[in-house]
C-alpha cells in the first residue's frame, strides 16, 4: 500500500466557504494512487470542512444564514470570548460540522457526486491561514 501526505495552506476570507475541490484533486493526482481513500483534516477548532452542493451558490448562502441563526454571535450567551464575540460561536459551528472528510479514490480521481464540492468553512470574522492535512492511501 502506498501513502501520500501533504499539508495544504489556505488563506481564508472572513466567514466564508472556500471551494477547495480542485486543490484536493490535484494532490490526489500527484499522489499516483489509483484506488484508495483520501482523508482531509483541518487543523483548527474554528473552521470546518464540508462536502456540499457545488452548482448553486444559493445553497451555500442558505447554509451560512442557517448557522448564523442556529449559533448566534451574542457575547451574553457564552463564557468563552477570549478572541471576541465570534470566538465561541466559531467553535460550536466547527463541532456541528466536520473537521475531517473521507472520499474514495478510484481510477486516480476523487469519487465525488456530480454536484458535490469540497469546502473549507471559515467561521471567524477575520482572515486566517488555515492548514489542511491531505492523506491519501491505496494502490
Amino acid at each position: 500500500m502506498k501513502q501520500h501526505q501533504i499539508a495544504l495552506k489556505i488563506k481564508t476570507t472572513p466567514k466564508s466557504l472556500h471551494k477547495i475541490t480542485s486543490k484536493i484533486e490535484a494532490i490526489v493526482s500527484q499522489s499516483g494512487i489509483v484506488t484508495g481513500l483520501c482523508n482531509i483534516f483541518v487543523r483548527h477548532t474554528s473552521a470546518s470542512l464540508l462536502i456540499q452542493e457545488n452548482a448553486d451558490p444559493d445553497v451555500l448562502k442558505d447554509l451560512e444564514n442557517f448557522f448564523a441563526k442556529l449559533v448566534p454571535e451574542d457575547s451574553n450567551l457564552y463564557i468563552h470570548n477570549a478572541e471576541g464575540p465570534d470566538d465561541m460561536p466559531a467553535h460550536i459551528r466547527s463541532v456541528i460540522t466536520h473537521t475531517s472528510e473521507q472520499i474514495p479514490v478510484s481510477n486516480g480521481r476523487l469519487v465525488l457526486g456530480t454536484w458535490q464540492g469540497i469546502y473549507l468553512w471559515e467561521h471567524r470574522q477575520y482572515s486566517h491561514q488555515r492548514e489542511i492535512i491531505v492523506h491519501i492511501s491505496g494502490y
